[in-house]
């Protein structure tokens, strides 16, 4: 029965009020009425009921001490008491909640494309109960079987709480596209309130990574290194040949594909937020945790992470890191601190440090510190370092801006020479 004719059968008798959480139902089945239930059953897999259709769900546990990659599960809980402990307000705290109150969570669709004709066949999530990690998987067994699948899955997520990978973007929306068929059959879906971690892992490690997709995070940086999986790309194909033959067989392995996806954004959740509360002291991520607390505006703790970066540092990372601080420095009126760590940015930086380096010194000298001549020489030295240096508008505006300052030091000075000379 198509999608739009089971809704207008359930139109009479379903609303959001009437509507009672049915509960997994273990056992029901048997190979006469679902094929292969066998197979589920052996697969950790049991069969749910809603109004005469169904979908299967799938709950797998670990226990909390297993590690996944770099960390075990355990350590979920001590990262989110840190986040509660700190002060520092930033998009992937957890203050004020619980390590039981985070769903980690992921998809699997017949595509990449928005729209309804993208189908999502499997819902999974990993929360913690007890002392165990829960992976639970809502599958759907044919197009068209929505309303059993998102009966289930709505009844228990938190959708305040889901942590994705790139989740906002693309879980979410497909997910609300779904649901708007079918909203009048199963609970309301709230708005999302999530933390994406796409977003945090790309800021980090974009200038490490060629891609920063989940796999290449799990391999180059949580230490996960997969066996026998299925690549992504081959679920939809997978899920279309078990729609036609019901043979559940080959679908377990996207079923693992994605209970790993899940169990990694917990490792990478640990991960990015050791990082960005500093546990781990210096690291080659530090330069980019600090430039993230200024642009979310938190100039003390950003401020604080340069001066780390200036004790404990690699020299690259602490002439990026004093340049940074040094604008911070100006703008306190720290003009003598400001000067000297340019100073040496603009010996030691790389060719777009140095020049700028040398511009922020003449700048000093000029307005603070009233030094014409300085100015005038740090900004020739500045016009002579860009000369066959880089290329393009904003490199070509830099030039004009600079000619502009070196003719008005150039102007000033002779305008001091000739003051100073009428007074002799």
């Amino acid at each position: 029965m198509s999608l739009k004719n089971k809704l207008n059968r359930m139109k009479k008798h379903m609303n959001l009020e009437q509507v009672k959480p049915a509960l997994p139902v273990e056992n029901t089945g048997s190979a006469g009425d679902i094929p292969y239930f066998e197979k589920w059953m052996e697969n950790d897999t049991v069969s749910y009921h809603f109004d005469d259709d169904h979908c299967f769900i799938r709950e797998v546990r670990y226990p909390l001490d297993h590690k996944h990659g770099k960390y075990a599960f355990s350590e979920l809980k001590e990262i989110v008491k840190e986040w509660n402990r700190t002060p520092l307000s930033h998009p992937l705290s957890t203050k004020g909640r619980k390590s039981e109150e985070l769903f980690f969570f992921d998809t699997e669709t017949t595509g990449l494309g928005g729209g309804t004709g993208n189908t999502i066949f499997l819902l999974g999530y990993a929360y913690i109960v007890g002392e165990e990690v829960v992976v639970k998987q809502h599958i759907l067994r044919e197009p068209g079987s929505e309303i059993p699948l998102y009966q289930s899955f709505l009844e228990n997520i938190n959708y305040e709480t889901l942590v994705t990978y790139n989740g906002k973007s693309f879980d979410w929306p497909q997910l609300k596209t779904r649901h708007t068929l079918i909203k009048e059959h199963v609970p309301k879906l709230p708005e999302f309130g999530h933390f994406d971690l796409y977003h945090a892992s790309r800021r980090l490690w974009k200038n490490k990574l060629e891609r920063v997709k989940l796999s290449a995070v799990e391999t180059d940086i949580l230490g996960v290194h997969r066996k026998d999986d299925i690549p992504g790309y081959l679920a939809p194909m997978i899920y279309f040949d078990f729609v036609e033959r019901k043979n559940p067989e080959i679908l377990f392995g996207i079923m693992k594909h994605n209970e790993i996806d899940v169990l990694s954004l917990i490792t990478l959740y640990i991960h990015l937020s050791r990082k960005i509360l500093q546990l781990d002291g210096y690291t080659e991520e530090s330069i980019e945790i600090a430039r993230w607390f200024d642009y979310l505006g938190k100039k003390q703790e950003s401020a604080d992470a340069y001066e780390k970066i200036l004790v404990a540092g690699n020299e690259e990372d602490r002439i990026v890191a004093g340049h940074a601080l040094a604008f911070q420095k100006k703008k306190q009126k720290q003009y003598i601190e400001a000067l000297d760590i340019w100073k040496e940015v603009a010996l030691k930086g790389d060719d777009q440090l140095r020049v700028a380096a040398k511009i922020e010194c003449a700048k000093l000298y000029e307005h603070q510190f009233k030094d014409v001549s300085a100015a005038l020489e740090c900004s020739l030295a500045a016009k002579e370092e860009m000369a066959g240096g880089e290329y393009g508008l904003a490199a070509e505006k830099k030039r004009i801006e600079l000619e502009k300052r070196i003719r008005r030091l150039e102007q000033k000075e002779i305008a001091i020479d000739f003051a100073n000379g009428a007074r002799k």
